[in-house]
């Protein structure tokens, strides 16, 4: 296969943990022709093929020199058979612009170019207001820009509650609070602005000190799980603020959560994703950039990103 990797560049990754780095190292393994380009490399010319200005790339482990580049050179996306958009976010108007130009990819290839995960997913599908679709696997949230009823909602949750930002990645802007909080209003107009932006209000769940678990799927099944567990100094369950990962099993509730987001997953070509649950309770799908393939092969014996790359054949 001809397989090209729109990311962050390859000098900024951190090989010790990154997923990309994975993926590519199973596509040269496979004997695939891989590159790499970032967004901005992308542009369109003469009608509705997309182009990238892209570097040939050969992918080993670390200790063999990690990559091996070739000389830039512009090719036409259909050119690829599979194309992995795997930039990090912050999620903003380039990123959606980027989808438009990978979807032109899949159109001008009569569907022959694969874009994993697809474009109209990535642009559709926010992380946090994804998971509220499926009722009853979900906290009680509230997705508001009013203070007051911001406010209303956390004073009437019998417990903490827990606020932030609905584009915020790594645990970005998330706070804990609650009812009896002095800080509460002024927590809720500095996130909100004063009202001008959404977020979200979801009620705190205690069992978070257990760890937040990521769940990693490939084509709608899941093939490994991690659990976060919070320092002694940050409430969030993310590993660049301190939180410690440790190996464990996929529960019967967590099954049940899969199986219910699966079908959605398969329809919409979200090949690799990762969901996040805390107390049996879903609170992210994650599809823009899922990460946790090094810590789970790790911890549980497992190559996933074979998994992932045997669906994609599977799928050809």
């Amino acid at each position: 296969m001809n397989t090209l990797y729109v990311m962050d560049p390859l000098a900024s990754l951190n090989l010790a943990g990154d997923s990309t780095y994975m993926l590519m190292q199973e596509s040269t393994r496979r004997g695939a022709s891989v590159a790499w380009c970032t967004p901005s490399d992308l542009y369109a010319r003469e009608g509705a093929v997309p182009w990238a200005r892209c570097q040939p790339v050969v992918t080993r482990p670390v200790e063999a020199g990690a990559f091996d580049t070739g000389a830039w050179g512009e090719r036409p996306l259909t050119d690829f058979d599979v194309i992995w958009m795997r930039k990090d976010p912050p999620f903003d108007m380039t990123y959606i612009f980027t989808t438009y130009l990978l979807e032109m990819a899949t159109t001008a290839s009569g569907g022959r170019t694969r874009v994993y995960n697809h474009p109209q997913g990535l642009r559709s599908r926010n992380e946090k207001l994804f998971a509220l679709q499926f009722a009853g696997l979900t906290p009680p949230t509230l997705v508001s820009h009013e203070i007051a009823r911001i406010v209303a909602f956390a004073e009437a949750l019998p417990g903490k509650v827990v606020l932030k930002p609905w584009d915020g990645n790594g645990g970005r802007g998330v706070l804990v609070s609650h009812k009896d909080d002095s800080n509460l209003r002024s927590m809720i107009e500095l996130l909100t602005g004063e009202g001008k932006h959404y977020i979200l209000a979801q009620r705190h769940l205690p069992e978070i000190v257990d760890g937040d678990k990521r769940i990693l799927l490939v084509n709608g099944e899941p093939v490994g799980a991690m659990l976060r567990v919070p320092g002694p100094k940050d409430h969030r369950g993310n590993m660049h603020v301190g939180a410690t990962v440790h190996g464990c099993a996929i529960t019967e509730r967590e099954q049940t959560i899969c199986a219910a987001i699966s079908g959605m997953l398969k329809a919409e070509g979200q090949l690799f994703v990762g969901i996040d649950v805390i107390g049996g309770y879903l609170t992210e799908i994650n599809v823009t950039s899922p990460t946790g393939i090094q810590e789970i092969n790790r911890l549980q014996g497992v190559q996933v990103e074979r998994q992932i790359w045997d669906a994609i054949e599977a799928l050809a």
